[in-house]
């Protein structure tokens, strides 16, 4: 009430001021267009009194002095006016009103100097006056109406979700570092993505073109060079990796304490030849059946989201066929173009041979006690189908590198480390990536656990490769001392290529992850993962009279979902893991990674060695392994003839 009545008084002074300059500035029109009224017959002798008392008074005693008296009540008026705020209303605006009136106000008495035309000349002054007046008051008028307090100008909340982060280059003989810049409430600061734990994995995200590559990638291999790691690299776009990790191995190698092995295996430009079954690697039945499991998956990928019983009698019929060229001869034939070979075999053949090896005899039988039932025609037709995809490897291209032994997959051992580099073709990825899920299923048998070569698989578009148990892998990594960098352009990729349960254990059991743009449910996940920070909130309040602001604090996404879809390239946002003895407090980042200036250029690159391999020499060792194959099948059935104990395992046709 008290309030209300200040506002009444209030205004009631504000029309009285503006009352007394108007009321100033009318007299002034009349002593100095005075000739302008008494043409008009408005003067009296009353008025003609008041006037010369008030002149007396030394109002008049200049020309400016009235005009001046009326301008300063006039201004007196508007100190005290609260108009209604406007958002829409500025200061230019504000003030060209007020200058234009103040121009007008001055300027117009030079009307008054048009002599012999009085009436002209008062109409003319009194409307310049009046105009100038009225512009005046407007723009008064304007500038109490315009919002001095304003909202922060950070219309996309940049410098309120920025927050303090790693700025300290923290090393050790095994971590990847990266130099950054990252914003802090409008001020660009130095800081460093240092990744001190390799061993709890990295998952790097990002849709094409954001710099996975260029900016992450290429410097862990870089620096896992640098610091003597055995590796293993799936150059899915050979050869950009192959080529670079061969130049800096070149630069590095002798920083080794042994000088590493450098591989390289091609299908299409084929340089060197490794087994993934080599003998080994297949220390028992079980390994067997991880190799059949691993190249099944692969080239039938549904059955990574459920294996049903069809799938199952396929894993276990390509299980047995691998163990038993494990056995046969001691393992002479032991590779995956035999085994392929062997599965082309008419199924009672098949099924004799391997039920007359005692090892397989259980595995086995299912097959068998169908067949002499009558009902294999069913099972046949469905284990046919599900071994056809096996007949797409079957190349004198693959055959001739899967075939050989010029290396084995033993990337950490600590008396000959190797890096592996194996090439794969976008164009050709639904061949080549199951036999590199084999490679890798095969390395993870010949993984040394020790505490003296760390190793590191980097392994690009990792989507396109089936690795099973890679979860239960990841879990014993540290043991091994492998950092495994699985890449992707967005979890939907993981879920679509492993399931959803699979997909989820593998992006919930990575201690390091860096991602660049990514959209949809990937980047939801990820906002949520990297959870909240407290922020600044303002709100701003406008009435009749006046305005107020809000400021509070308020837990928010520190990166939300919106900016991880929108982040430029080379700009990551992540997490990273620490150590026991390696504290990092600040784990979370959103920064740019800045390229090292002394990274060797492309055009500088020393060419790989290659070998000229003959296609003659690849097509003879295609039909030499046909051979092979028909030469077990007839030795082997020729055995089971002529050894009358073994008569009760051939399996013939009703």
């Amino acid at each position: 009430m008290k309030n209300n009545t200040n506002d009444i008084g209030l205004k009631k002074i504000i029309e009285l001021t503006r009352a007394i300059s108007i009321i100033v500035l009318l007299i002034h029109f009349y002593f100095y267009c005075y000739g302008a009224f008494k043409e008009w017959h408005l003067t009296a002798s009353l008025s003609d009194r008041i006037l010369d008392n008030i002149s007396k008074a030394g109002l008049f005693s200049s020309f400016h002095k009235s005009k001046f008296a009326s301008l300063a009540f006039l201004l007196l008026s508007l100190l005290g006016a609260q108009g209604r705020k406007s958002e829409k209303i500025n200061y230019q605006t504000a003030l060209a009103f007020l200058i234009t009136g103040t121009l007008l106000y001055f300027i117009s008495a030079l009307a008054l100097l048009i002599t012999g035309y009085a009436v002209i000349a008062g109409i003319l002054y009194m409307s310049v006056t009046a105009a100038g007046y009225i512009l005046i008051l407007t723009g008064g008028t304007l500038l109490t109406r315009i919002i001095k307090q304003k909202l922060k100008g950070d219309i996309f909340n940049k410098d309120n979700q920025s927050f303090p982060q790693e700025e300290r280059l923290l090393e050790n003989k095994y971590s990847f570092n990266f130099p950054a810049q990252y914003n802090l409430k409008g001020k660009q600061r130095q800081s460093h993505v240092s990744i001190v734990n390799p061993f709890r994995n990295i998952l790097l995200e990002g849709l094409p073109g954001s710099g996975k590559t260029l900016w992450v990638v290429m410097e862990i291999i870089r620096q896992a060079i640098y610091k003597g790691y055995g590796l293993c690299i799936h150059d899915f776009k050979a050869p950009d990796l192959t080529a670079f990790a061969y130049n800096y191995y070149l630069q590095y190698k002798h920083l080794y304490k042994v000088e590493p092995e450098f591989h390289v295996l091609n299908f299409d430009e084929i340089q060197q030849r490794c087994n993934p079954l080599m003998k080994e690697s297949m220390r028992d039945i079980t390994d067997a059946a991880s190799a059949s499991r691993t190249i099944l998956l692969a080239l039938n990928p549904e059955w990574q989201e459920k294996t049903d019983f069809w799938a199952e009698s396929s894993i276990n019929l390509f299980t047995c066929i691998i163990w038993f060229l494990r056995l046969y001869k001691g393992g002479k034939y032991c590779t995956l173009p035999h085994s392929i070979e062997m599965a082309q075999t008419d199924f009672d053949v098949l099924f004799s041979i391997l039920s007359a090896e005692p090892q397989l005899q259980a595995m086995v039988k299912p097959f068998t006690q169908a067949m002499k039932e009558d009902a294999g025609k069913q099972l046949v037709g469905q284990v046919s189908g599900a071994l056809i995809g096996l007949s797409k490897l079957a190349t004198p291209n693959l055959y001739y590198v899967l075939s050989g032994d010029d290396f084995a997959m033993t990337i950490n051992d600590p008396k000959a480390p190797k890096i592996v580099c194996i090439a794969n073709n976008p164009q050709k990825a639904s061949i080549y990536s199951p036999i590199i899920s084999l490679y890798l299923n095969n390395l993870q048998k010949l993984l040394k656990e020790q505490e003296d070569q760390p190793c590191a698989i980097m392994l690009e578009e990792f989507a396109n490769i089936s690795w099973p148990y890679l979860d239960k892998f990841l879990a014993v990594c540290r043991s091994y001392l492998v950092s495994v960098t699985m890449v992707i352009q967005d979890s939907s990729q993981l879920v679509a290529a492993y399931g959803k349960q699979q997909a989820d254990v593998i992006l919930n059991i990575v201690g390091n992850i860096i991602s660049g743009q990514v959209a949809g449910q990937g980047a939801k996940d990820l906002s949520e993962r990297f959870g909240k920070i407290m922020q600044d909130r303002e709100s701003l309040a406008i009435n009749s009279s006046d305005t107020s602001i809000t400021r509070s604090k308020q837990l928010d996404y520190a990166i939300p979902q919106s900016v991880i879809s929108t982040l430029s390239a080379g700009e990551f946002v992540g997490v990273v893991a620490d150590n026991p003895d390696q504290r990092i407090d600040l784990k979370m980042f959103h920064s740019n990674f800045t390229l090292d200036s002394g990274r060797i250029k492309k055009a500088d690159y020393q060419q790989l060695p290659k070998k000229n391999i003959s296609s003659a020499i690849i097509l003879d060792t295609f039909l030499q392994i046909k051979k092979d194959g028909k030469l077990i099948r007839e030795s082997e059935m020729e055995r089971l003839v002529n050894t009358p104990e073994l008569n009760e395992f051939i399996i013939t046709r009703k």
